[in-house]
C-alpha cells in the first residue's frame, strides 16, 4: 500500500431529501438550475407571525420507512437508504464495521409537540412519543433499520452538526475503528425552531437572500447522508468513488451564544485548520459551499472570513445553496456536503439565487476577487472544494473534498494521555447550586441568569475541572483546548417548556430569552464563552453512556493531534419535566432513582501535562465504543456489544480482561439494565471488585457515566491495591463505551 493510500477516506454513496426533491438527482437538478424549494408553510399555523415561508419536504412521514419514529429519524433513514443503495453497500457482510453518525439540532421536537398537544389538550400524551423526543434516538434508529452495529453518535452542535458528523466519521475511519459510516445530518421542520427564530426576529419575510439583502433566514428541513469508507475497503469491494475527503477543522468562537464573532476569528480557525490538514493552501480551493444563512451578522462575518483567507485566490467561487434549500439546521452541513460532492464530480457550481440587477451592482463592489455565482450556475473545473458550517454556541466546522487523492499530513501521535483534572457537581435527585458555586469561579450573576439549569450544571462542573487541573486560559493556549460534552437528554426541560408555551399561545409567542437554551450545544457554548476555550467543541447526545463516550471522543481528538488538552464531560438534569417523563415511561416504578449533574475530566497529552508539571490522577490507556442495534428504550440483548467494547478497550491498552483489578459498572436499579451488567460481569469479571456509582448518585445518565471514570481515576491515585481499572457504560438502544485507566507509576 502506498503512502498516499494510507489515510484516504472516500465518498462512495450519496442520499438526499429536502424541499428541492426526494433524492439526490432531483435535488441536484433543482440546485444547479436555481429552482427554490421555499414556499408558504403548511406544517403548522403561522397566524400572527411576521413571516410565513419555509422550505418543507413534501414527503409525508407515513410514506417514509413506515416505522413509528420521529420525523427526524424517518428523513435520515430515507437518505441513508438511498446512500447505501447508491454505494452498493451490503451491511450484512460485516455489520460491526459500519456505523452511523448523525448531526441534528432540534432532536424529536415534532414528537414533543405531538405529546404535549395530547397532554395539554386531550388529557394524556402517549408514552411511545416520549422515546422519540431526544436526539439520542436518531442514529440508533437508523442503525437498527439497516442492521448496522458499528459506532453510533448523534452530533448535536446545531447548524454545524452535519459537517462535524462527517469530520468525526473520517477521524474514526483513519484511526482504524471502522471501515465505513453512514454519516450526515437530519432535521425536521418544527414549530419550535420556527417560533424560536421568529422570536429572535431572525426570519426573512421573503425567501432568504444570503450575501445579498441579508434580512434573515428561511428555515428548511431534510436529510443528507454520505457513505464514507477507507479507500482500502472501498477498493476491496469494487465500489465506485465519487471523491476524497481530505481534512476538516472544528473550532469555537467563545464569543456569544447566538451571534458570530464579528472579526470571524473562530470561522477562520476552522477553515484554516481544514485547509492545513488537507495539505493545501488557500489558493488551491476552487469552490466553497458557504454557510450563507442570510442574516446580516452571519453574512458579514463570513464575508470577512472569506476575504481575509482567500483574497489572493483569483479563481474561487462561493455560493450558498440555502437560498434554495432554506436553512436545514442540523442537516444543513450534510445537505451542502452532498451538493458539494456533486459539484466536484460534475464541475458545476450551483448558484446563490435572488439577486436583482441592482443587487448585482452592490455585489460587484463588495465581492472583490471572489465569484459569488449569482443566479446562474457556473461551469468550471473543481479540484478542491470546501463546505463551511457555523452555529449557535459559536461552533464552527469546515471540511474539504477533492477530485483526486493526495498525501495529507499525518499529525497523529502515540503520546500517553492523562487525566489531570476532575470537576464534579452530581448527586441523587436535584443537586443544590448556591451562590457560592458560581462565585467560586467569578461567574457574574448577569451571565449566570442567561443559563438554563443544564448549562449551569456544565459551567460549574467544567470550571471546577479546569481549576483542579490548574489550567489558566489565555490567548496563547485558548485554541489548543477543546471540549466534548456527552448527554442523554440535553436541555429537555427548556425544550419542553418552550414548546408547551407555543402549543398554548401560538407560534408567534416563542420566547427570545429561552430559545437559545433549547439547543443541545448551548451548555458547551456558554462554557466556552466563559472559559475562553476556542478549540474543538462538540456535544454528543447518545444515551446514558454519552459521558463516558465523551472521554473516548476527547481521547481521539488528542490522538489525532488536533488539541493538547480536552475537557470531557457528561451532563444531564433532573427537573419536574424529567421526573414526569421518566415516570410516564414507568422507569421510576421499576427501581430507578434519578440523579443529575455534570462531571468534567481534563484529558491531556503527556507533553502538555509534563510542560505544566501537572498532577496526574491516572493514565487513559485504552478506550472503545461498540453498538448492538436494539429498540431505543431498551438495553436487553446487547451483551455482545458490552463484551466487545470491554475487550477492544483492553486490547487498545495492551492488556487482557484478567488484568483488570477494579470495574465501574452501569447498574441503576432497573431489572433489565442490571441483568445485563450481571450477565457480562459474571463472565468477564467474576472475582473483581465492582463499583456501582449510581448507588450513590442515582441515574444521572451521562453525568453518571462520566462519574464512573472520575471515581476510578481518584481511586487509582489514592489506593495502592489497583493497577488497572475499567469503566463500562450502556445507553438506551445498545450504545456502549468502555475505558481502561492505569495507575501512575
Amino acid at each position: 500500500m502506498s503512502n498516499i493510500d494510507e489515510r484516504r477516506v472516500v465518498v462512495t454513496g450519496l442520499g438526499l431529501c429536502c424541499a428541492l426533491g426526494d433524492n439526490v438527482s432531483e435535488c441536484w437538478n433543482s440546485a444547479v438550475n436555481g429552482i427554490s424549494g421555499i414556499k408558504k408553510i403548511k406544517s403548522f399555523s403561522t397566524d400572527e407571525c411576521y413571516a410565513n415561508l419555509g422550505a418543507e419536504s413534501h414527503i409525508p412521514s407515513k410514506e417514509l420507512s413506515g416505522e413509528d419514529y420521529d420525523r427526524s429519524s424517518l428523513l435520515c433513514i430515507k437518505a441513508a437508504g438511498e446512500a447505501l443503495a447508491d454505494a452498493g453497500y451490503d451491511v450484512s457482510e460485516n455489520p460491526d464495521r459500519i456505523g452511523v453518525i448523525v448531526g441534528n439540532c432540534v432532536g424529536g421536537a415534532a414528537s414533543i409537540d405531538v405529546y404535549y398537544t395530547d397532554e395539554m389538550k386531550n388529557g394524556g400524551g402517549k408514552s411511545k412519543d416520549i422515546l422519540k423526543m431526544t436526539a439520542s434516538a436518531i442514529a440508533n434508529n437508523v442503525a437498527k433499520h439497516f442492521g448496522m452495529n458499528g459506532v453510533t453518535a448523534n452530533i448535536v452542535n446545531a447548524c454545524a452538526a452535519g459537517t462535524i458528523s462527517l469530520s468525526y466519521a473520517c477521524d474514526l475511519i483513519r484511526a482504524g475503528k471502522a471501515d465505513a459510516f453512514a454519516a450526515g445530518g437530519s432535521d425536521s421542520f418544527t414549530s419550535l425552531a420556527f417560533a424560536g427564530f421568529h422570536a429572535l426576529h431572525a426570519l426573512d419575510e421573503n425567501p432568504c437572500s444570503p450575501f445579498n439583502n441579508s434580512h434573515g433566514i428561511t428555515l428548511g428541513e431534510g436529510a443528507g447522508v454520505l457513505i464514507i469508507e477507507s479507500y482500502e475497503h472501498a477498493k476491496a469491494r469494487g465500489a465506485k468513488i465519487y471523491c476524497e475527503i481530505l481534512g476538516s477543522g472544528v473550532s469555537s468562537d467563545a464569543h456569544h451564544i447566538t451571534a458570530p464573532r464579528p472579526d470571524g476569528e473562530g470561522q477562520m480557525l476552522a477553515i484554516n485548520r481544514a485547509i492545513k490538514k488537507s495539505g493545501l493552501e488557500p489558493n488551491d480551493i476552487d469552490y466553497i459551499n458557504a454557510h450563507g444563512t442570510g442574516t446580516a451578522k452571519n453574512d458579514e462575518a463570513e464575508f470577512l472570513s472569506l476575504h481575509t483567507i482567500f483574497d489572493g485566490n483569483d479563481h474561487l467561487s462561493v455560493s450558498s445553496t440555502k437560498s434554495m434549500t432554506g436553512h436545514c439546521l442540523g442537516a444543513a452541513g450534510s445537505i451542502e456536503a452532498v451538493l458539494t460532492v456533486k459539484a466536484v464530480c460534475e464541475n458545476v457550481v450551483p448558484p446563490t439565487i435572488g439577486y436583482t440587477e441592482e443587487n448585482l451592482v452592490t455585489l460587484k463592489e463588495k465581492a472583490g476577487n471572489i465569484d459569488f455565482v449569482p443566479n446562474k450556475k457556473r461551469e468550471k473545473t473543481i479540484n478542491y472544494a470546501a463546505s463551511n458550517s457555523f452555529a449557535f454556541g459559536g461552533n464552527n466546522a469546515s471540511i474539504v473534498f477533492a477530485k483526486e487523492p493526495r498525501v495529507i499530513p499525518d499529525n497523529t501521535n502515540s503520546e500517553r494521555i492523562f487525566i489531570t483534572g476532575i470537576g464534579e457537581i452530581v448527586g441523587k435527585n436535584r443537586v443544590e447550586i448556591t451562590s457560592d458555586d458560581y462565585k467560586e469561579h467569578g461567574i457574574k450573576m448577569a451571565f449566570w441568569r442567561k443559563l438554563d439549569r443544564f448549562s449551569q450544571l456544565q459551567l460549574v462542573g467544567g470550571m471546577r475541572a479546569l481549576h483542579d487541573a490548574g489550567i489558566a486560559i489565555d490567548d496563547n493556549n485558548s485554541a489548543d483546548i477543546g471540549i466534548i460534552i456527552g448527554t442523554a437528554d440535553g436541555p429537555l426541560t427548556e425544550i419542553v417548556n418552550f414548546q408547551k408555551n407555543v402549543i398554548e399561545h401560538g407560534t408567534a409567542s416563542g420566547s427570545a430569552f429561552s430559545f437559545p437554551n433549547t439547543v443541545y450545544n448551548a451548555a458547551g457554548g456558554y462554557f466556552s464563552i466563559f472559559a475562553g476555550i476556542k478549540g474543538y467543541n462538540v456535544t454528543n447526545a447518545n444515551g446514558n453512556q454519552a459521558g463516558l463516550q465523551s472521554l473516548c471522543y476527547a481521547a481521539d481528538v488528542l490522538r489525532n493531534g488536533d488539541e493538547s488538552i480536552m475537557v470531557a464531560a457528561g451532563v444531564d438534569e433532573c427537573t419536574d419535566v424529567t421526573e414526569f417523563l421518566y415516570g410516564r415511561l414507568g422507569l421510576i416504578d421499576r427501581g430507578i432513582t434519578l440523579g443529575e449533574g455534570s462531571v468534567s475530566l481534563i484529558l491531556e497529552t503527556e507533553k502538555s501535562a509534563n510542560s505544566r508539571n501537572a498532577k496526574k490522577y491516572a493514565e487513559l490507556c485504552g478506550w472503545a465504543n461498540a453498538h448492538k442495534s436494539v429498540e431505543f428504550g431498551s438495553v436487553g440483548g446487547t451483551e455482545s456489544a458490552v463484551e466487545k467494547a470491554v475487550k477492544d478497550a483492553c486490547a487498545a491498552a495492551g492488556i487482557k480482561t484478567d488484568d483488570i483489578d477494579l470495574v465501574s459498572g452501569f447498574a441503576n436499579g432497573d431489572s433489565e439494565n442490571d441483568a445485563l451488567q450481571n450477565s457480562v460481569f459474571a463472565k468477564l469479571f467474576a472475582e473483581k471488585t465492582v463499583l456501582d456509582v449510581k448507588d450513590e448518585i442515582g441515574e444521572a445518565r451521562a453525568a453518571a457515566s462520566a462519574e464512573q471514570a472520575a471515581k476510578l481515576a481518584q481511586t487509582l491515585s489514592e489506593n495502592e491495591s489497583y493497577k488497572y481499572a475499567l469503566a463500562v457504560s450502556v445507553g438506551s438502544g445498545g450504545q456502549v463505551s468502555a475505558a481502561v485507566l492505569k495507575k501512575i507509576g
